[in-house]
């Protein structure tokens, strides 16, 4: 645990740089990503925790502008950084944060099981809020100082979810409910699809992220602005409501 607050240190120093000396891409930075707070309660009757953020303006109202293509491709988030351990949501053990990422990006879909919008064609979604399971590292390539961990194709011992989207990352599409309601974001998930784990602490975020498929110098998908911290420090602070 002391490895992953270091390394949320770096990366909330990183953030208020970004913050102080950086410029917001598109205008994204409003009130819609301005978390008030965050709470994670488990329905031990029903099996299933309830994540939700809530923010000053209007949680999902704010979505990225497209570009046309994968490459530069905007993504707004609003992630939960958690102490959950890889093999709890599926993956195979290896270093770095688990978070629960929903996003939205209009230039691509990469939830290929899952039709979020209800028009019978699967891969036009993406620009519905919709979850991810990333693992996070720091990286000093990006403003943001974060990016979701890559892996080579042929490493034979990376695992993934069944449900993931087919990129050489350690993300999975695992298709939980999002809804949005005025102030909030909300996201329903089952005890077991994350290993039955309702102990863990988490913190919340909102930020602004960037696809690269044709520059190696940077990572696939990086964290490029952060606009809000529900904890100011991203120490984990919060614990799952029972």
């Amino acid at each position: 645990m002391k490895s992953i607050f270091n390394i949320f240190s770096v990366f909330a120093i990183c953030s208020t740089v970004s913050l102080m000396y950086g410029q917001p891409k598109n205008n994204y930075h409003n009130d819609n990503f301005i978390i008030q707070s965050a709470l994670v309660t488990h329905h031990s009757d029903l099996g299933i925790t309830v994540w939700e953020i809530t923010v000053s303006g209007e949680a999902g109202k704010t979505m990225p502008n497209p570009v046309g293509r994968l490459d530069g491709a905007p993504v707004l988030g609003y992630v939960f950084p958690t102490s959950l351990s890889p093999t709890d949501v599926g993956f195979n053990q290896t270093d770095g944060i688990v978070a629960l990422a929903l996003t939205s990006h209009p230039d691509f879909d990469d939830t290929p099981l899952w039709d979020e919008n209800s028009d019978s064609v699967y891969d036009n979604d993406g620009i519905v809020w919709h979850p991810h399971w990333v693992i996070l590292i720091k990286d000093d390539r990006v403003e943001g100082g974060f990016s979701v961990k890559q892996f080579k194709k042929e490493d034979d011992a990376v695992k993934l979810p069944p449900t993931n989207p087919g990129m050489p990352m350690y993300m999975d599409s695992p298709g939980f409910p999002v809804t949005t309601n005025m102030q909030r974001i909300k996201v329903v998930v089952p005890d077991y699809r994350m290993n039955n784990r309702t102990d863990f602490k988490y913190d919340a975020v909102s930020a602004f992220m960037q696809v690269n498929t044709s520059n190696s110098e940077l990572p696939m998908l990086g964290v490029y602005q952060v606009f809000s911290v529900a904890s100011g420090d991203l120490s984990l602070p919060y614990s799952v409501k029972q």
